[in-house]
C-alpha cells in the first residue's frame, strides 16, 4: 500500500492536536475549517485567529511570574507589544485586552498610540518604550505624551547626544527615560557590536555627567537586545550577565533605577518539529538576574519582555491554491501557486525564514516531493524547503481535484516587509486577509478585514 500524505506527517511528528487537526482529510486550524474558509473567500488568502493573541500573552505572563515565585523575585514583572511585528488595529485591540504595555520604534507609532487612547483602550499608567533611533518628529511626539500626563512613556537612549533633544521639549513633568546597551553581536556577523545603544564603558560616565544632577530627567530603566532573541546559548547567558552587571554598577549610584529592560523574543513554532523550553529559559533567566543582583547587594529590578513575534506570529496564516503543475526535468516538479512567495510572505526570500507548511486537503493521497513556485518573474519566487528537512511533501498533483496548501505561524512582519496596500513586484496584488474570532458565546466568527488588491489601488500608487 502507497504511503499517504497523511502517514508522513503522523509517523513523523507529536501533530499538535490543539492547533491543527484532520477531520476527513482536511484540515482544521484552531478548530477552522479551512476548506469552508476557502470556499467562501476564495485564494490567495491570508487569515489571522485573534484569539492566539491573547493566548500567548497570557502564556508569557504565566511563565515569568510562575519563575519569579518559584525564587521569591521581589521585582515585577511587566509584558510589552512592539509593534513593529505587526501594526494593524486587530493586534493592538486584541493584545491590550490583556493589560499589557507598549514599545515602539518610530514616530508614526505615537499617533496609533493616540487613537487607542481616544478609544478608551491605552491609559496614562500603561508603559510605552521608546526605541530606536529618533529624528525630530519622534522626540516631539514623545514630549508631548508625557506633557499630557502619561508619565511612564520612557524613551531608551540609543546614543549620547539624544539626552539634548528632549530639554525644549518637555515642561514641569520630570521625564523618565531609559538607556540602552550596545550588546556584542553573535559572531557570525562581520561585526560585533550593534550598531543600537551605547557602550558598556560609556553608561557609567555618561549617567554621572548627563544624568544625575540633571533635575529634569529619571533613569528608570536599562535595556538590552539581542538579534538572536532569547536562546539556551553561551552568548545569550554572556550578554545577559554583563547586562545585568552593568544595572547593578548604575543602582549603586542611581538608586531610582529600578527596571531592567531584557528586550529580544521568544521564539515560535517555524515547524512541527520545534522543540524550546519555555519554562526553563524563563526560569533560568529570572534565577540568573536574582543571583547576580544578590551577589552586588542591590534589589532585583522589574524586568520588561518586549515581545512581538511571539505575541502575534502564530495568529496568522496564509492560504493558497495549486494551480498547475510543470515538471522542468527528471528531478523537478513544480507546483504553481496563484499568488508570489517573494510579496505575500518576503521572509521566505529575503532571509530564508521557514513556515509550518501543510496541505488542506487530499490527506488521503499519495505524496511527492515538489517545489512550489509563486507567479512573479523573478527566479527567486519560489519556497522549496522545510524548517526540518531541506524539501516539501505535498499530496500528488491532480489537475481534476482542486488542491489547497497553507504556511501558518505567518502573522509577523510579512506585511510591513511586503509593503501592504502599496506596490508588489510584478504587480501580483496582495490577498484577502479575514479575522477569525470568537464571539461571547464561544462561536467561530468571520470578518473580511480588506478585500484583494485591485488594479485601481495599484495604477493610483504609479500616478495613472
Amino acid at each position: 500500500m502507497k504511503n499517504k500524505y497523511i502517514d508522513l506527517i503522523e509517523q513523523t511528528f507529536d501533530f499538535p492536536q490543539e492547533e491543527f487537526e484532520v477531520i476527513d482529510n482536511e484540515l482544521y486550524f484552531h478548530k477552522v475549517s479551512l476548506i469552508d474558509i476557502i470556499k467562501q473567500y476564495g485564494t490567495p488568502l491570508r487569515i489571522s485567529y485573534l484569539p492566539k493573541i491573547s493566548s500567548q500573552i497570557q502564556r508569557a505572563k504565566r511563565l515569568f511570574n510562575v519563575a519569579m515565585a518559584k525564587v521569591d523575585y521581589q521585582g515585577d514583572y511587566h509584558y510589552c507589544y512592539c509593534t513593529k511585528s505587526s501594526h494593524f488595529s486587530f493586534v493592538l485591540e486584541e493584545a491590550l485586552k490583556n493589560e499589557i504595555n507598549i514599545e515602539t520604534s518610530s514616530a508614526f507609532d505615537i499617533p496609533i498610540i493616540e487613537d487607542l487612547i481616544a478609544r478608551g483602550l491605552f491609559n496614562k499608567e500603561q508603559y510605552i518604550i521608546c526605541n530606536g533611533f529618533k529624528r525630530p518628529m519622534y522626540i516631539e511626539y514623545i514630549g508631548n505624551l508625557i506633557n499630557h500626563g502619561f508619565s511612564n512613556t520612557i524613551p531608551v537612549l540609543d546614543n549620547l547626544f539624544e539626552l539634548d533633544k528632549y530639554e525644549n521639549q518637555i515642561g514641569t513633568n520630570k521625564m523618565k527615560i531609559g538607556i540602552r546597551i550596545a550588546s556584542e553581536e553573535e559572531p557570525k556577523f562581520d561585526f560585533y557590536t550593534s550598531r543600537l545603544g551605547i557602550r558598556y564603558n560609556d553608561i557609567l560616565p555618561y549617567y554621572i555627567d548627563k544624568i544625575k544632577d540633571n533635575s529634569k530627567f529619571e533613569l528608570k530603566m536599562l535595556h538590552f537586545f539581542l538579534n538572536t532573541g532569547i536562546k539556551d546559548t553561551a552568548y545569550y547567558w554572556n550578554e545577559l550577565h554583563k547586562s545585568v552587571s552593568v544595572y547593578c554598577d548604575l543602582k549603586k549610584i542611581c538608586p531610582e533605577l529600578t527596571a531592567l529592560n531584557i528586550g529580544g523574543g521568544l521564539p515560535i513554532k517555524n515547524s512541527l518539529d520545534f522543540s524550546y523550553d519555555y519554562e526553563y529559559m524563563a526560569e533560568e533567566i529570572i534565577a540568573q538576574i536574582k543571583s547576580i543582583c544578590e551577589r552586588n547587594e542591590v534589589p532585583e529590578p522589574d524586568v520588561f519582555t518586549e515581545f512581538g513575534q511571539f505575541t502575534v506570529g502564530e495568529s496568522g496564516a496564509v492560504l493558497f491554491s495549486i494551480i498547475d503543475q510543470k515538471r522542468q526535468n527528471d528531478r523537478e516538479v513544480w507546483n504553481m501557486i496563484d499568488s508570489s512567495f517573494m510579496n505575500t510572505l518576503p521572509d521566505t526570500w529575503a532571509i530564508n525564514q521557514k513556515f509550518i507548511l501543510l496541505a488542506v486537503n487530499n490527506w488521503d493521497v499519495e505524496y511527492e516531493r515538489v517545489f512550489l513556485g509563486g507567479l512573479t518573474c523573478d527566479s527567486e519566487d519560489y519556497y522549496n524547503a522545510e524548517g526540518h528537512t531541506n524539501a516539501v511533501y505535498l499530496p500528488k498533483f491532480n489537475e481534476k481535484e482542486q488542491q489547497y496548501i497553507g504556511l501558518f505561524h505567518t502573522g509577523a512582519y510579512q506585511e510591513a516587509i511586503g509593503g501592504y496596500g502599496g506596490i508588489q513586484h510584478c504587480l501580483i496584488p496582495a490577498p484577502k486577509h479575514v479575522l477569525i474570532d470568537l464571539d461571547e458565546n464561544e462561536e467561530i466568527s468571520f470578518k473580511l478585514f480588506s478585500k484583494e488588491q485591485s488594479y485601481k489601488s495599484m495604477l493610483k500608487i504609479l500616478g495613472y
